[in-house]
């Protein structure tokens, strides 16, 4: 490799946690470890670049961390940072610490805030996508999303035992925020018999026709997954409508919440962390800059920030029609 393009760099975890964050935070200081590229922590996000809080980081600092969820190093929403000022004070001790280079893994709000960084005072960034809800174009997966599935699918499949017991319909509400993929995966997964996104158009009706063809199949018992931003309407105002229509129903409902963002990364997450965290010190080094790190196809590639934020991955369309196939 020819001379690296940064010498000294800083790594942050920024917006909501997500496991693999850690396993991501361990390859970044790794790898830069490695090509003898110095590399600093930034305590919260963009609050710790505002308040010059940056942490010698070397190849120990990160011992057994893969395997845990959150993040060691914190991770805040930065209101300061949405300021011309804040920014200001961000980049005179980026300077001050001879930081010429960032790792920002988090999500669209991490990126826009990197792209305007970069913008406004040109120091190299690269982002890493940590968010649960999978929403961000340029990889496949983002890391998190693949252990908030399994936490999900894992909770609906405890669930269904009790619906099962009592001849129940459950509504169960997922995260990820204005995305379905949590819900229409983990649905898929746990034999939800109906899967509500906000990609779709739903309708009450079609909700109702749906549990019409299920009384007629004979299931007594039944787990419908609801997105939390699905547009129909909150889950509370579903359950007490499908109440209405059917009152001899016994209904219940399930909010997952922030269960689904703890925990210790599954596998895929974790390589998928360590591929990235490799992949945006290289990306540096090689003078990338206003990037994020992704996978695709199994390989690793490059998309502007304002592509990844604008841009948004899409719903499998094959999903949707077997999730009803095989619902009933």
């Amino acid at each position: 490799m020819t001379e690296s393009a940064v010498k000294k760099i800083a790594v942050f975890t920024s917006g909501g946690d997500a496991p693999g964050m850690n396993a991501a935070l361990r390859a970044v200081v790794r790898t830069a470890n490695h090509f003898n590229v110095e590399c600093f922590g930034v305590w919260e996000g963009y609050n710790g670049l505002i308040k010059g809080e940056f942490i010698k980081m070397g190849p120990r600092s990160v011992k057994n961390i893969i395997n845990k969820g959150g993040t060691i190093l914190k991770s805040a929403r930065s209101l300061e940072f949405k300021t011309k000022e804040g920014r200001q004070k961000a980049f005179e001790n980026c300077q001050k610490a001879g930081i010429d280079g960032l790792v920002c893994i988090g999500g669209d709000g991490t990126f826009t805030g990197a792209t305007i960084f970069n913008e406004e005072f040109g120091i190299k960034t690269i982002g890493i996508p940590g968010t649960i809800d999978n929403d961000i174009f340029g990889s496949d997966n983002t890391i998190g999303y693949d252990t908030a599935l399994n936490t999900a699918m894992d909770a609906i499949d405890k669930i269904r035992d009790t619906a099962t017991s009592h001849n129940r319909v459950f509504f169960v509400e997922v995260m990820g925020r204005d995305a379905g993929f949590i819900a229409l995966n983990s649905g898929i997964a746990a034999g939800a018999l109906d899967i509500l996104i906000p990609e779709r158009k739903d309708s009450i009706d079609d909700l109702f026709d749906t549990f019409d063809a299920a009384q007629k199949a004979g299931k007594s018992s039944s787990i419908v997954v609801v997105a939390e931003c699905e547009k129909l309407g909150n889950i509370y105002g579903l359950a007490e409508a499908t109440k209405n229509r059917f009152p001899d129903y016994d209904i219940r409902v399930a909010i997952l919440g922030h269960i689904q963002r703890g925990g210790s990364p599954s596998c895929a997450d974790r390589v998928l962390a360590s591929r990235l965290g490799y992949g945006a010190v290289v990306g540096l080094m090689e003078g990338r800059t206003n990037v994020m790190a992704g996978l695709q196809a199994n390989k690793l590639v490059f998309t502007p920030f304002r592509e990844a934020i604008k841009k948004h991955n899409n719903i499998n369309e094959d999903l949707l029609r077997i999730s009803e196939i095989l619902a009933i």
